[in-house]
């Protein structure tokens, strides 16, 4: 059961961030595209399109690879963060 949440609440973050990085598209003050990464990469863990599209994205501009990096460290953050609180409880 604790692990159907857990993904599920990975699942529901991944797409959260999706949503502010479209909007951070459109507004100047957010970098939407770092948020659409974060997301991307918090979404591969549990789909393989979402897998395969950081691949062709990560080939295609192979100059802002440093930006794939810098998103997943901080999704792996607040994925481990995230699952180190539902432990402790």
């Amino acid at each position: 059961m604790r692990q159907t949440v857990k993904k599920a609440v990975a699942i529901l973050v991944g797409w959260a961030f999706i949503v502010v990085g479209t909007i951070g598209l459109f507004l100047p003050l957010m970098q939407g595209v770092l948020f659409l990464i974060i997301g991307l990469t918090i979404l591969s863990t549990e789909y393989v399109w979402a897998h395969h599209l950081l691949l062709k994205l990560r080939n295609r501009f192979p100059r802002i690879a440093h930006y794939f990096d810098r998103a997943r460290e901080r999704a792996t953050y607040w994925v481990r963060r995230a699952y180190s609180h539902g432990d402790a409880q």
